[in-house]
């Protein structure tokens, strides 16, 4: 499919069902600058009252001693991984098979830091307390992600998870949280981010993943491990010169949505609802209903004919989606991945559902 066509017809959209409200870049900017107060002063290689007042306030905000900024989640879990390793003289470190580390660094944590991955559990499934007692090799730390993307954004129930961790400890094992999407989890558990972070001794949370921000993320822990993070940090090249757009993003991101995090999961749930209720035969949710503000679409079809109708009922409605579509192991199956955001909220239950007629008025 022509992208310059998806532009277009995206750029004449008047709303969207996936995210937040676009910005164009100077937009963006626009509002950083309107939020800096007049006497702030910028960071420099990470010091400086700007930097260490928001580490501080994300630190608080996930019950943790201290935290650092750092420019991506890979260079933050990479390294939190690496000093837990270190510390016990062990370099096997255990995570889900569809952990961020497996699928999408290009083995940075065997390449850089010589550790071992050890998958646990089946990657179409949540990691389970029997698929950790099934391990039967020394571990340095174990990395839960919550919730697990790749598989619609689920979440073990409290009980499992704490069960999990649990395990874990009693096993002499660092555990460490995947929180990229942590913000999305407050609904589900109704128990605060220091509350659900509680239960891990590092968590790492991104800013632009439903936050909205530029990019960067916080690691956040003990303070003697923050300290030595900041040493892999340089190591890494991270400690940036000056982070301060990425560091007002995430802060105005932060306050912009976190407060409404719970409204978009209830939207997410709403949509799956009405979808469910259409009885759409050729689109199934998963999970049904949805965690949190995240759930995977699967739609029935031929993958170029689907997009080309998402872009026709998109410049039919004004509303905007043409979903990248993946491949499932079924060959006439596609799926995607659909996050809630405030923009969401501007369109209908009913909207979205006509939406989805349209699409399969063309295709079937």
């Amino acid at each position: 499919m022509d992208t310059s066509e998806i532009d277009q017809v995206r750029n004449e959209s008047s709303r969207f069902l996936m995210g937040h409200h676009r910005k164009r870049p100077h937009q963006m900017l626009t509002e950083i600058a309107a939020s800096i107060a007049p006497d702030a002063t910028s960071d420099a290689y990470g010091q400086g009252q700007l930097i260490t007042d928001f580490e501080q306030e994300i630190a608080t905000l996930l019950g943790k001693e201290a935290a650092v900024f750092m420019p991506s989640g890979t260079m933050a879990q990479q390294i939190a991984l690496r000093i837990w390793a270190g510390r016990t003289g062990k370099h096997r470190v255990a995570f889900h098979p569809t952990c961020h580390l497996e699928l999408f660094e290009q083995q940075g944590y065997r390449e850089l830091h010589h550790l071992q991955g050890v998958l646990v559990g089946n990657p179409a499934h949540m990691m389970t307390l029997a698929d950790l007692q099934a391990i039967n090799q020394p571990l340095a730390a174990l990395l839960i992600e919550l919730p697990q993307r790749e598989i619609g954004g689920q979440l073990p129930t409290w009980e499992d998870l704490t069960a999990m961790t649990d395990w874990a400890r009693a096993q002499g094992l660092h555990l460490h949280l995947d929180g990229a999407r942590l913000w999305q989890c407050h609904a589900f558990y109704q128990r605060s981010y220091a509350e659900i972070a509680g239960l891990f001794e590092s968590v790492y949370v991104s800013f632009y993943k439903d936050l909205g921000g530029i990019a960067g993320a916080v690691l956040a822990g003990p303070k003697d491990f923050i300290a030595e993070a900041r040493v892999w940090q340089r190591r890494h090249g991270g400690n940036l010169y000056q982070l301060y757009p990425f560091v007002l993003a995430a802060k105005m991101g932060l306050h912009q949505h976190l407060p409404h995090m719970d409204t978009y999961v209830a939207k997410t749930q709403a949509i799956a609802a009405a979808l469910t209720t259409a009885q759409l035969p050729h689109l199934a949710i998963v999970p049904n209903p949805p965690q949190t503000n995240m759930m995977h679409v699967f739609l029935r079809g031929e993958r170029e004919a689907i997009m080309q109708a998402a872009l026709e009922a998109s410049r039919t409605s004004g509303i905007f989606m043409v979903p990248g579509l993946q491949s499932t192991r079924l060959p006439d199956q596609f799926a995607f991945e659909w996050t809630v955001g405030a923009a969401t909220l501007d369109v209908t239950d009913e909207e979205i559902v006509g939406f989805f007629r349209a699409i399969f008025a063309q295709t079937t």
